[in-house]
C-alpha cells in the first residue's frame, strides 16, 4: 500500500511539473491593446473627400504588443506583420464599407477594432473584358498547358511575360496545376476545381494544388511535396469566392476574395493584372507574390 501510495504522488507529481513545463512554454499572455486603425483614400482632399475614383484605400493599424495583424473586409482577409495594407473597392459610386484590423499578441490573444470608410469608385470595365471573362453567365478555365510561357516569372511590374523563366508545353505535368479549373460566374461568384478529373461518378471535391513554399500554408492545409521553393500537389479541396473587375491605374486586373487564386498559390494582394486580352479565349495574367518580389505569369483559356 506504501509502494502504491509513492507512485501515485510520483505520478502527479511528473503531471504537475509537466504542466509548469507547458505554462514556460506559452509564457505569458499578453492580448494587444491601445489598437487603432486609420484610412487613407487615394487622392482624397478637400475637394473630393472620397478619393479619385480608383476605390483604393490604405489602412494602418496600431497597437501595443501586437505581433501581427489581420484587415478583413467581407470574406477578403489578409495578413500583414507591418500592420498596413490596401485594400481596392470597386463599387460604382460613393459607398460605405466596413473594415476590421485585428491585431494578435502573445498565445493567439487578440484585439479588433472596425472603421467604416465612404468611397467613391468610378471604374467600369469593358463590357468585351465581362462577356469574354463569363460568356453567357458562367465559363470555365483552364491554364493553357501546351503553350510555351503558360507559366513563369518575372521581374515586379514587368511588362514582358515570363521574362526571367518561362514553362515549356506540359512541363508542369504532375504538379497539382493543369487539373485545375477556375470558373467565373455572372453573379461575381468564382469556383476553383482542384481536380477536374476525379467527378466522373459524381462530384468529388478533393485533389491538389501548387504554390510558393511559406505561402501557399495561407491556404490553411499541410502536405505536399517541395522541390526547391515550389510545393508540388498541395491537398486541398474544390473552393469558392468572389471575383470583380477593377481598374487601379487604368490597369484592368481580375481581383479575387479570400484566398482565390489562379494556377500558383503566391499570396499577396490575390489580384491578377490583365496583361493581354486580345487573342480568343485566351488571357495573359501577372500577379506579384506576397514577398513583393518576383510577378507571376499565366497563360489561361476557356473550355
Amino acid at each position: 500500500m506504501k509502494n502504491y501510495k509513492h507512485i501515485m504522488f510520483s505520478f502527479l507529481a511528473l503531471i504537475f511539473m509537466s504542466c509548469q513545463d507547458d505554462d514556460q512554454q506559452f509564457g505569458e499572455i499578453v492580448a494587444p491593446s491601445n489598437l487603432s486603425i486609420t484610412a487613407d483614400i487615394v487622392g482624397a482632399d478637400d475637394a473630393n473627400p472620397n478619393g479619385d475614383g480608383t476605390g483604393v484605400v490604405t489602412f494602418t493599424a496600431t497597437a501595443d504588443n501586437a505581433i501581427s495583424y489581420s484587415f478583413i473586409y467581407n470574406s477578403n482577409k489578409k495578413t500583414e506583420a507591418s500592420g498596413t495594407t490596401s485594400f481596392i473597392f470597386s463599387d460604382l459610386g460613393v459607398n460605405t464599407y466596413t473594415v476590421t484590423a485585428v491585431a494578435y499578441g502573445t498565445a493567439g490573444a487578440t484585439s479588433s477594432k472596425t472603421i467604416e470608410v465612404e468611397v467613391l469608385a468610378t471604374y467600369a470595365p469593358p463590357p468585351e473584358l465581362v462577356n469574354k471573362l463569363i460568356g453567357d453567365g458562367t465559363k470555365t478555365w483552364r491554364i493553357k498547358s501546351s503553350q510555351a510561357g503558360h507559366f513563369g516569372v518575372g521581374p515586379p511590374g514587368g511588362t514582358i511575360p515570363a521574362e526571367w523563366y518561362g514553362a515549356g508545353p506540359n512541363e508542369k505535368a504532375g504538379v497539382g496545376m493543369y487539373d485545375d479549373r477556375y470558373i467565373f460566374s455572372e453573379d461575381g461568384t468564382f469556383t476553383f476545381i482542384t481536380n477536374a478529373n476525379n467527378d466522373a461518378d459524381g462530384t468529388d471535391p478533393t485533389g491538389t494544388v501548387f504554390g510558393r513554399a511559406g505561402l501557399i500554408d495561407q491556404l490553411g492545409g499541410s502536405g505536399g511535396e517541395q522541390v526547391g521553393d515550389d510545393i508540388l500537389n498541395y491537398p486541398y479541396n474544390d473552393f469558392q469566392s468572389t471575383w470583380n473587375l477593377i481598374g487601379p491605374g487604368g490597369v484592368e486586373t481580375i481581383s479575387l476574395s479570400g484566398n482565390g487564386f489562379i494556377g500558383y498559390y503566391a499570396g499577396g494582394s490575390h489580384n491578377y493584372r490583365v496583361f493581354d486580352w486580345s487573342v480568343p479565349n485566351e488571357l495573359v495574367l501577372s500577379t506579384l507574390d506576397g514577398s513583393g518580389e518576383l510577378e507571376w505569369w499565366f497563360i489561361i483559356t476557356s473550355e
